[in-house]
Formats: C-alpha cells, structure tokens, sequence
C-alpha cells in the first residue's frame, strides 16, 4: 500500500493560478449539506493565501475527529472553523489536539486524533458514528461492493498540468463527491473512482475528513480520509475504519459509541 497522506502540498503551487470551482476533484460545493465537517486551520496563511489544511467531523458537541498526522509532534491545540467557505474572521473554535498514542509518523495505523472544546459548538448536530464491524456486516450481506460513500472535504482541486508540472489549488471550501467500493481491509477502506458513475476523488487538505455511507444526505460517518495510491488524487482513496475495535477503542475515550 503506497501512503500519500492527504495533507496539503504547496511547494508545486503557481501564484495566480485561477481558482477552480470546487475543492474536492468532480465535486461540487457542500454549502449546508454537512455542517459538521470542519477544516483545521493554521496560525498563518498558507503560502497561496488559504487557511485551511486539514478537514475533520464534529462526532459529538465537544469533540472534532481528524487525522493524527494532520498535528505537528507535540502539537496542544488546534483551531477549526466549521465555515463552508471559510474568510479570515470567521468564527473559529480553539480546542485540546489529542492524537491517538499508538499512531507513528511513518505507520498508517492508529491515524486518528480529536480536537476537544471546553465547551460544546452550537447549531450543529454531529455526525453518526457505525456499530462495530459495520462495514464487516455489510460485506458478508454483499451489499458492501454496491454501496455509495460521499466524502467530504476542503481539499485541493487537482491536478492540473502547468509550467512547472502538476498543480493544485485550494480554495477554502467545503466539498463533496461520491465515490465508490473497491475493497475492504482488517484496519482500512478502500474506495475508487468509477468514471461511469461520475465520481471523484478526495485529494491533499482532506486528509481527517469523512467518508459517509450513502449519498449526499447522509450523516452515517464509517472512515476518515487518510491517502490515496497516486500523487494525483484519481486513483484508490485509503480511509481508516472507525467500526473496528481498534478505532473505537481510541474514540470511545472521548465520546459515548453506538
């Protein structure tokens, strides 16, 4: 398995590049579909301007799941906007960054992490977490390698072919794609673009953002974004299972699990 964490690349970025429409790749804008999903910001702009570089899900109103290798080793807190076009002065929650102590730097396993607010984030419902082995149950059903997911994101747009090779752009906005099931692993979910059925792909800056099973409407959150098998963000998304006991071992120290 090739590990491409999803977290933001902007040494390849051209200034005033035009900006694509959404961030997602064959995505469009989620607008209110999903106001749980957030994005971490940084402490300064990003060197294209955007702030966002990581995306995550509030799972319950005090705490934010995202991506372990999305914090900096030793990293205390993180900030995160819940804005589905995020501007400079938007609202923006400072919360307690724990990552999952298992989790190495050079290891997939164990790439979970929450961000816990002292106090509880108003107006949002939080998503859905699975009953444990869901994706296990669905699989021996067969109904697992004929079900939709919909990632969402504030990701890059990407890539496209420019003077200095393969570009992305971001854009600070929350997006959404379908996708569909390629394969399922002990610890991961595998999910591929079918041309076909007009899906996307997530790319870097979704990295701790959610794939929810179903369509747009749906809030059932099984696995967070982690990589993909190419550098192009078109090819295999690799998304860590939160219905395993693995994961909900981690999780179930923060909130109450189905």
């Amino acid at each position: 398995m090739r590990f491409a964490p999803f977290v933001p690349i902007f040494a390849i970025l051209i200034a005033g590049m035009a900006s694509p429409a959404w961030a997602i790749t064959n995505g469009s804008a989620d607008d209110v579909a999903h106001p749980e999903v957030g994005a971490i910001l940084g402490h300064k702009p990003n060197p294209d301007g955007t702030w966002t570089y990581c995306t995550g899900t509030l799972i319950s109103p005090t705490v934010f799941l995202t991506a372990a290798h999305c914090g900096d080793p030793g990293e205390k807190t993180a900030r995160v906007t819940f804005s589905s076009h995020y501007k400079h002065g938007d609202k923006v929650y400072t919360g307690r960054y724990v990552p999952d102590s298992r989790f190495k730097e050079k290891n997939e396993l164990y790439d979970m992490a929450v961000v816990v607010f002292s106090t509880a984030i108003p107006d949002i419902k939080p998503a859905t977490l699975p009953t444990e082995n869901m994706l296990d149950d669905l699989k021996a059903d067969s109904s697992l390698k004929t079900s939709q997911f919909t990632p969402v994101g504030y990701g890059a747009v990407g890539p496209v072919k420019g003077t200095h090779g393969r570009e992305f752009n971001y854009n600070d906005t929350r997006s959404r794609t379908s996708i569909s099931f390629e394969k399922l692993t002990r610890s991961w979910l595998q999910l591929s673009v079918d041309h076909s059925k007009g899906d996307g792909s997530t790319c870097y800056g979704d990295s701790g953002g959610p794939n929810f099973l179903g369509d747009s409407t749906s809030n059932l959150l099984v696995a967070t974004t982690i990589s993909g098998d190419d550098d192009t963000c078109k090819s295999t998304n690799i998304d860590y299972r939160l219905d395993t006991p693995s994961a909900r071992h981690f999780l179930s120290k923060f909130v109450t699990l189905p």
